[in-house]
């Protein structure tokens, strides 16, 4: 079977949500060393004030080792961007439900060997540095999103703050995650035959969490050696570096356990819409019953007086 799918390739699909100017494009670029907004316009703030949620879907072909990866990247701008962002998950709810629909009719079909999945396996969510931990939109996002998608938390821009006031910002994230009962993607825990290096790789990614990034395109020679960052008064901040940001970690932790995301999708998250789904239709069905009987009952009533 492993044989089958690296042959074929894997297909992922991510979704980036978050408020204009935190760095997203940025950061999936670096992630993926692609360029996949080419042709994208940033909106002035009279654009961005009254624009809604529009979703966008970029794939790419990625081949590392032999191995190929259909990857596709879903961006969600406008997100947060109104001054009421009260309907700003309705379009990504839709979406994540859409591809939950697609793949449900695909799989009840005939052609079940050639199904494309393009439903959600990874949501990074970008929060911001600058406030004082989640925002409401923060909270109420999640919280609508976390039983249909894996949620990984990421603070972005993280070069905007010292180690102590990030320490203090990602304690204070974990903080209100835990008492607003949000759930976000869990590592799983490591067998006990795991090798010790693996162990503390995972122990590492865990404490990460929520990762902290910054992003960069554009290559610079810092001591001889080359690097992606970003140059201020006071140095260059190396993307690649992690006492710098979590952005290794990050693509770590993606790297890794992108199967296992794919999994938690298919056992959890699509059966859990499969399950209300068929439950949906039986309830449909059941009143469809009833509505037929009680028509059959008052016609023969009818006929009976007549008689």
């Amino acid at each position: 079977v492993h044989r089958k799918s690296v042959k074929k390739g894997f297909e992922f699909t991510l979704m980036v949500v978050g408020e204009s100017g935190l760095g997203k494009s940025t950061l999936v670029n670096s992630l993926f060393l692609t360029d996949l907004y080419p042709e994208r316009k940033v909106p002035d703030a009279t654009q961005k004030s009254t624009q809604t949620v529009e979703l966008e879907a970029s794939t790419v072909e990625i081949e590392e080792r032999g191995v190929k990866l259909r990857l596709t990247v879903v961006d969600t701008p406008g997100f947060g961007d109104a001054i009421d962002n009260r309907n700003s998950f309705g379009a990504i709810l839709s979406y994540i439900d859409e591809q939950f629909e697609r793949f449900l009719k695909d799989e009840s079909g005939l052609n079940r060997r050639h199904i494309v999945d393009n439903r959600i396996h990874c949501c990074f969510y970008f929060i911001s540095p600058f406030g004082h931990g989640l925002k409401p939109l923060d909270v109420e996002f999640m919280k609508q999103l976390h039983n249909k998608v894996n949620i990984v938390p990421v603070v972005a821009k993280a070069d905007v703050l010292t180690k102590k006031e990030m320490r203090e910002l990602k304690r204070r994230i974990l903080d209100e995650i835990q008492i607003h009962q949000i759930r976000i993607y869990p590592l799983p825990e490591c067998d006990s035959d795991e090798d010790d290096d693996y162990k503390e790789q995972v122990r590492q990614l865990k404490n990460a969490i929520p990762f902290a990034v910054c992003g960069s395109n554009t290559v610079l020679e810092v001591n001889k050696k080359r690097v992606r960052g970003r140059v201020y008064p006071w140095g260059v901040v190396d993307v690649e570096n992690g006492d710098h940001c979590d952005f290794i970690k990050l693509r770590t932790m993606l790297i890794t356990h992108m199967q296992d995301l794919q999994e938690v999708t298919q056992d959890v998250h699509y059966e859990n819409y499969r399950s209300e789904r068929l439950a949906k239709q039986k309830r449909a069905s059941a009143v469809l019953s009833d509505n037929s009987a009680s028509l059959s009952s008052a016609a023969l009533s009818d006929k009976d007086r007549i008689l």
